[in-house]
């Protein structure tokens, strides 16, 4: 019979940390927005109490995706 040499799973390898890119030399890392936002939202209608801590956060967005943003937050005023 063949001997089996069973090993010990620790769970996944940690990821490489992230590369500071940011002007103040915050550790920052790039995520498509169809990444992060299915669980922002779901964080958010949860009422996750953690998401409060980022309320002082910044994040950078494409040029594009902040006109949109700005058109869209003029025309869902009921005003408008």
């Amino acid at each position: 019979m063949s001997a089996h040499h069973l090993r010990i799973y620790r769970g996944p390898e940690p990821a490489a940390p992230p590369t500071p890119i940011s002007g103040d030399g915050k550790a920052c890392v790039s995520v498509a927005l169809s990444e992060a936002l299915p669980l922002l939202a779901d964080a958010f209608n949860s009422r996750r109490t953690w998401l409060s801590d980022f309320d002082d956060e910044e994040i950078t967005i494409s040029a594009d995706l902040y006109e949109v943003l700005l058109a869209y937050q003029y025309y869902r005023r009921p005003s408008a």
